[in-house]
């Protein structure tokens, strides 16, 4: 009996939660239309282009400075081979894995440094020379 009454209760709580499908709210009825882009984010890309280079450089120089540099994949490899003295192979296998990873990084920043430098070029053709694609401030 209790079943039952929980049966009849359940199913009345589920018809009652659902609308029909033809009573559709009036405010599904309005669109509002998106904003299209208005041009291809030049003006965009080259007002950002120098703070880029700055960020990517800094990364590059980063990785290639020595050990006394956190950051460094001369600094990560000393701590692999410090983990390696103590046997800590865990660690070792961890700081391995790092590695790999900030190996793979490097040329891709390289390459990024490479992009960055002939959009630049090409900003300062389309502007003012500044690199700002003639974005007036």
């Amino acid at each position: 009996m209790a079943a039952t009454v929980a049966g009849i209760a359940l199913t009345g709580s589920l018809a009652a939660g659902a609308a029909p499908s033809y009573a559709d709210s009036a405010s599904s009825t309005v669109t509002t239309a998106a904003k299209a882009p208005r041009g291809d984010g030049a003006k965009v890309l080259c007002r950002r282009v120098p703070a880029l280079e700055r960020r990517v450089d800094r990364a590059v120089k980063r990785l290639e400075a020595g050990v006394g540099t956190p950051g460094s994949i001369a600094r990560l490899q000393q701590r692999i081979d410090n983990a390696d003295a103590k046997g800590d192979t865990a660690v070792a296998k961890l700081l391995g894995d790092r590695m790999a990873t900030r190996k793979a990084l490097l040329p891709n920043l390289e390459q990024r440094q490479t992009d960055l430098k002939s959009v630049g070029s090409w900003c300062q053709t389309q502007g003012d020379g500044s690199g700002s694609a003639g974005v007036s401030s």
